[in-house]
């Protein structure tokens, strides 16, 4: 079993691949549906909403609201604070 500190460290590689970076502020940021729908991310995370929520708490990402949702929420961004480790 994978601890909360191992998802969000994969959490954070996830956005990075998937996210999109900010010339201006160099933060990557994502949509939520992007991250909910993708493929790999079903594989690794079995609930991301919860990992997401532990990884807000932690400031790794910010995102509006406190929990998200797919349908109602895919085009709320999910902006990754802290950079992923390097392997």
């Amino acid at each position: 079993m994978v601890n909360v500190d191992q998802e969000i460290e994969l959490l954070k590689r996830e956005i990075t691949r998937l996210g999109t970076k900010d010339p201006a502020t160099g933060t990557i940021c994502v949509k939520f549906g992007k991250l909910v729908r993708d493929d790999d991310c079903a594989n690794i995370f079995e609930a991301i909403v919860g990992t997401l929520r532990a990884a807000k708490k932690r400031k790794v990402v910010a995102f509006d609201g406190e929990i998200l949702m797919q349908g109602p929420h895919d085009n709320v961004d999910v902006v990754l604070l802290q950079p992923a480790a390097s392997s």
